[in-house]
């Protein structure tokens, strides 16, 4: 008997990124057995064609970005990944070559990241392509990174180099140079910074990753933890090629600090434990950059610049409904 088209397309390319669990894809549903003495963390994100992606970006980037975005939550709870569960809704000018190209780009990550998939659905769509994935780690009792918790002069680090996601959309667009594609890739492909979330868990007094914008994702820090936050926008941390861009076009200091797709890790950290934090950075191998404190008073960011004086960001970060 004949397969019918879609379980065929899923037995050819799904099944072998599926994990112990996932019954071979042939069940209603996984079977998963918790790590004994874990909580376990859930998160989900989605990705839609000409939001989130490009309708000529590589089918191989779009498959890992949509992996590493939700790697990233987990990684910002300091957690460690064990599986997802993913729904793809392919367009129509997706053929068998395209959702190969997408499944091997999963493949590659899987092995980096030490994740399997455990089901889902596939969909045709008339378009746009949409995809979702919902991730699961697991984490001890009592070590989960909450956004809720910082506390006034708590030092703020961010991980890695800011703004080179949303740079990289804008020259992906011909808006701005990017000589050697670095920021495009960067764009195309985000961080997860999961090594560094485990290893700075229990240090931290609040966290979470930069997916909306410095400025904005701050803002929930703050609001979390009924305080206020002051950045030196000198010290935010900037790539040679986000430096270069800025060199040209000094406007583009707005997209920095508020333009999304970092995909960083934003922390809270008491004094006390800033040793042990610059150690467990070392260890994971990611640089923490110190761009400011939190304050006492209303959840207000302020922004200032070399001369001390506050900077105002037409907007904030990004919004998922404008």
């Amino acid at each position: 008997m004949t397969l019918p088209v879609e379980f065929a397309l899923i037995a050819r390319h799904f099944l072998p990124l599926a994990g112990p669990g996932a019954l071979g894809l042939g069940d209603d549903a996984a079977l998963f057995d918790p790590p004994s003495g874990k909580q376990l963390v859930l998160a989900a994100d989605a990705i839609v064609e000409g939001v989130h992606f490009l309708p000529d970006d590589p089918p191989e980037t779009i498959g890992r970005k949509l992996l590493r975005v939700n790697l990233s939550d987990l990684a910002a709870m300091g957690a460690e990944p064990l599986g997802y569960l993913m729904t793809t809704a392919f367009g129509p000018r997706m053929d068998e070559t395209w959702i190969g190209r997408f499944v091997a780009g999963l493949a590659d990550d899987q092995r980096e990241f030490g994740i399997f998939v455990l089901g889902g659905d596939t969909v045709a769509t008339p378009g746009p392509a949409s995809f979702s994935l919902t991730i699961i780690g697991s984490v001890e009792p009592g070590r989960a990174i909450r956004r809720a918790g910082a506390k006034p002069g708590d030092a703020i680090f961010v991980s890695g180099t800011i703004g080179d996601g949303a740079l990289g959309l804008k020259a992906l667009r011909g808006e701005i140079a990017d000589a050697t594609g670095f920021l495009a890739d960067r764009y195309r492909l985000p961080r997860p910074r999961v090594a560094l979330g485990r290893a700075v868990a229990g240090l931290v007094s609040a966290g979470m990753d930069v997916s909306d914008g410095l400025a904005q994702d701050l803002g929930h820090l703050c609001r979390a933890g009924g305080c206020g936050a002051e950045i030196m926008v000198g010290d935010v941390p900037r790539s040679p090629a986000a430096r270069a861009a800025l060199a040209v076009d000094p406007s583009l200091i707005a997209t920095i600090l508020s333009g999304g797709d970092d995909y960083e890790l934003l922390l809270a950290v008491p004094d006390s434990q800033r040793p042990a934090l610059h150690t467990a950075a070392a260890t994971a191998g990611v640089a923490l950059t110190r761009i400011g404190r939190f304050v006492a008073g209303p959840p207000d960011i302020i922004l200032r610049g070399a001369d001390g004086a506050p900077i105002t960001l037409a907007r904030q970060g990004w919004s998922h409904f404008r």
